[in-house]
């Protein structure tokens, strides 16, 4: 065999080698906020839309929305950035969100009440700074009425909690863990469930969550006979 063929032969083992690793990832409790940051964050976010709305600050209200769209429904801010009106399936007795995912794949995130409720008052507030509501509008749109960059929500995040004085170093993704790990409880650890919300391609993501909730066993090891 040529030198030639034996380092095609070595660089094919070399790859299927690195096909063949797996990448193991963690979300440990930094990455996820406690109930009491959730309060604090969304109490300040809700007094930001009230002075948003008082001083003719759409950024603040849309960042009050990019919050509640983070904590209720586990939303990317790419696939936020990319949300249009048409996309929010809110009226009379529908309560959901089509989402466009990784891999251009769509899904179907179920919303709350709560966040349904929020959407349409945030629509009302958009017509009265003058923008559109059609379908095809983006629902987190920049000043100019066109679609906003991740960038922008980022830093309007941070921004927003600055004010809240909740630790920096938390970004807009830490919305989505910290919904993963609600759900999961709210939902009785129902994996499956919580794959298809967050739209995750295996359960085994989901289950990386697990190693959050530990807290929860420990709990019941503390309570064990008691």
């Amino acid at each position: 065999m040529g030198k030639f063929a034996k380092f095609t032969k070595l660089m094919k083992a070399v790859f299927t080698q690195k096909k063949k690793q797996k990448i193991h990832w963690i979300i440990d409790q930094s990455k996820c906020m406690s109930m009491p940051e959730v309060e604090i964050l969304r109490k300040t976010s809700q007094r930001a839309k009230s002075e948003g709305l008082r001083d003719k600050r759409y950024s603040k209200v849309r960042t009050w929305l990019l919050i509640q769209l983070g904590l209720h429904a586990g939303l990317r801010v790419g696939e936020m950035a990319s949300l249009k009106h048409g996309d929010l399936l809110i009226d009379g007795f529908r309560s959901s969100i089509v989402v466009l995912g990784k891999g251009s794949k769509k899904r179907a995130v179920w919303i709350s009440s709560h966040l349904k409720q929020a959407c349409l008052t945030y629509m009302a507030y958009k017509s009265k700074f003058g923008f559109e509501n059609g379908s095809d509008s983006f629902l987190l749109n920049n000043r100019k009425g066109e679609q906003i960059s991740r960038r922008e929500l980022q830093k309007s995040f941070k921004a927003m909690l600055q004010l809240a004085g909740l630790p920096n170093h938390y970004y807009v993704h830490c919305l989505r863990h910290t919904y993963t790990t609600f759900l999961l409880k709210a939902s009785n650890y129902n994996y499956r469930f919580v794959q298809q919300q967050l739209g995750h391609s295996s359960i085994r993501t989901t289950q990386v969550y697990a190693s959050v909730l530990e807290s929860d066993g420990r709990e019941a090891i503390e309570r064990l006979y008691k």
